[in-house]
């Protein structure tokens, strides 16, 4: 199982989100947990780097860019985007 660690700038942009997206982040990060490895790489070019994006809510319009740290079983969150 994987820790979720989040800094405080992540933090504040998930407090920037749209209540209609919080349900779905919440799942995102329940998933991420179990299996960060699941989202697409960041690069194409590195499809098996540690760094990874996840979209989600309404309309697929978030997007997180997270990192995973396999020998301490984190993920830490980089970026939290709403295009919507």
């Amino acid at each position: 199982m994987y820790r979720i660690v989040p800094d405080d700038e992540v933090l504040a942009q998930v407090a920037e989100l749209p209540v209609e997206a919080l349900a779905e982040f919440a799942d995102l990060l329940e998933t991420l947990t179990v299996t960060p490895w699941n989202g697409d790489p960041q690069h194409a070019d590195n499809p098996d780097g540690p760094v990874r994006r996840w979209h989600f809510g309404p309309g697929q319009a978030g997007q997180l860019v997270y990192l995973i740290l396999e020998e301490r079983d984190e993920v830490h969150p980089l970026l939290v985007q709403w295009l919507g």
